[in-house]
């Protein structure tokens, strides 16, 4: 998957544990911990924001992208003419 957490580097940056932000996030500490590990495929804004919110950080500082390294689709139909 192209889209990286790093959940993980922002709650040490911030000297945080995994229980009291799932605590202050009102979320269950296994789903913090599946988002922490990257084992989610999808996030809630809601929930986004409210670790946002807690952790003082913009969504940026939580995610990035990273390009896969198999070839774009579309450079593909380009070549194969479609």
């Amino acid at each position: 998957m192209a889209i990286i957490l790093r959940l993980d580097r922002m709650m040490a940056d911030r000297k945080i544990s995994l229980n009291e932000l799932a605590d202050r996030v009102g979320i269950a500490n296994v789903n913090l911990s599946n988002i922490k590990t990257g084992k989610v495929s999808a996030i809630r804004f809601s929930t986004l924001n409210a670790i946002c919110d807690v952790l003082d950080c913009q969504p940026g500082d939580l995610l990035e992208f990273k390009r896969d390294a198999a070839e774009p689709e579309e450079e593909k139909r380009s070549e194969e003419g479609l």
